[in-house]
């Protein structure tokens, strides 16, 4: 009662190992996975070969057919004289079949032996003249497909196994189009260590129009030209702040880089308002440097890394989103906000009475704390019920603002006018910060024509009457409007 797992190697039968072909010479019947490799028709002749080709006819799914298949060599190899089980290549390189039945045999009680064989990758490794010590990336092609976003490292070598056929070539293209540009080089090595090897160079965009993928093909992406991975950042921002680093790298600590934080994301925030991406692109690797900066320094006094920053984070993100990582139901994005905030106070262990508002940063700016006070309350239902009840009360405000008469009250009041157009413009979807200060941005631009249009005319606008001004004023609005079409 035994099964043996033996590696058939790549697809040539001379690079069989001398070990299996024993067992096999030996052996009166064996099970393949599958009779769709080369090295099967080259067998010992009076071996007796059954395969299990007819399950992937049968289920629906390559899991079902892997289970299927281990749970049926548990059973022959329950049997007195056990079994034989041969896969492609080696038993433990990208063979599904092995694990299921190793997990399943423990259980059962039944002995397992393993017998290598030649894998597909040394032949790769050997027609690319690879060295998979030197950073090399190996992934599943069904496996990258089956994420949103590719988990590999751009700065390094990868190698993409079993992608065998083109849907699955144009499903791994799109994922991998995350991080790679079209024109990426890439190189397809199909029938790696048989006669029939053939390389293929293409660039990313076209490897889903090849015709010839099959089940013996393997995918290598180089790395970008460019380092572009988090690890190479941090790798940046460590020597930056090591011995042979900058002087002034070195010196900053956690309070000394709370300018800079601050100021990069209002730089962040005024490239959102401006509509470049490319200045955006910029200003968020100036805010995520300073994210790295922090981690750095934290690692460094023993506090904590920047990947105990990103685990908290993911686990965050999969604690609070329980209708998209678990079984949770919601019918809209309000559900989703009241379970959100249930979800941080269960987080916060709080069961003695604690503010719904303890959570907004005092720091904030005025009108920026004033949209997170009035999200916060909304959401447990502090509300009014459509918005003409809030242009009301910006009325009302207006109304006592008027009637004001110190100067005590004139504060009061002008508070209570801004904080209820804050909630207006929450009504009316509308970031009250970001419109403002694009409104103070369209304001500096005008202002700036008038300057601009005064002065070719010989004038200060100092020296012009209130009239005059005026119509500088509608001119540059007219100029305004004109770059705002040509931007478009």
């Amino acid at each position: 009662m035994s099964i043996t797992i033996v590696g058939l190697g790549p697809g040539n039968p001379g690079l069989i190992t001398t070990e299996v072909w024993e067992i096999l010479n030996n052996a009166e019947e064996i099970y393949v996975r599958t009779i769709r490799h080369p090295t099967v028709s080259a067998l010992p002749e009076g071996l007796k070969v059954h395969s299990f080709d007819h399950l992937y006819e049968e289920k629906e799914t390559f899991d079902e057919v892997y289970q299927a298949i281990a749970e049926e060599v548990i059973k022959l190899g329950s049997r007195p004289q056990g079994v034989i089980y041969a896969v492609p290549g080696h038993p433990l390189v990208g063979e599904a079949t092995t694990k299921l039945i190793l997990e399943l045999a423990a259980k059962a009680g039944v002995e397992v032996s393993i017998k290598e064989g030649l894998s597909f990758l040394e032949p790769v490794f050997t027609t690319l003249r690879l060295d998979p010590v030197d950073g090399l990336q190996i992934v599943d092609a069904s496996e990258l497909a089956a994420h949103h976003h590719p988990r590999l490292d751009p700065d390094r070598p990868a190698i993409v196994a079993q992608l065998y056929d083109r849907f699955l070539a144009s499903q791994v293209k799109a994922v991998l189009l995350d991080i790679y540009p079209e024109e990426h080089p890439l190189t397809l090595v199909i029938g790696a260590g048989t006669a029939q090897e053939e390389v293929v160079s293409l660039p990313l965009y076209e490897l889903d129009r090849y015709q010839c993928i099959d089940h013996l093909t393997s995918l290598y992406i180089p790395p970008l030209p460019e380092e572009s991975s988090p690890i190479s950042l941090q790798e940046v921002v460590a020597h930056l702040r090591s011995p042979e680093g900058c002087p002034w790298d070195r010196q900053q600590t956690h309070r000394s880089l709370r300018p800079y934080l601050l100021e990069e994301t209002y730089e962040v925030l005024e490239a959102l308002d401006s509509g470049d991406t490319d200045k955006l692109r910029d200003e968020l690797g100036d805010l995520l440097l300073q994210v790295v900066l922090h981690a750095q320094i934290a690692l460094e006094e023993g506090e904590f890394k920047l990947e105990d920053v990103i685990a908290g984070l993911i686990k965050k993100l999969k604690r609070r989103h329980p209708h998209v990582f678990g079984g949770l139901k919601v019918k809209d994005a309000e559900e989703v906000l009241h379970n959100w905030e249930e979800i941080k106070r269960s987080e916060r262990g709080e069961k003695d009475f604690r503010s719904l508002l303890n959570g907004v940063p005092k720091s904030l700016p005025a009108l920026a704390q004033a949209q997170a006070y009035q999200r916060k309350v909304a959401r447990v239902g502090f509300d009014w019920p459509d918005v003409e009840g809030v242009w009301e009360k910006v009325q009302e405000e207006l109304e006592e603002l008027k009637q004001a008469r110190t100067q005590e009250e004139r504060e009061a009041e002008v508070g209570d006018v801004l904080f209820a157009m804050v909630n207006l413009a929450r009504w009316l979807k509308v970031d009250a910060e970001s419109a403002l200060r694009e409104a103070n941005a369209r304001f500096t631009s005008r202002f700036r024509e008038m300057e601009r249009l005064a002065s070719e005319r010989g004038h200060h606008l100092s020296e012009l009457n209130l009239d005059q001004q005026d119509r500088l004023w509608e001119e540059s609005k007219k100029h305004d409007k004109r770059q705002e079409l040509g931007r478009r």
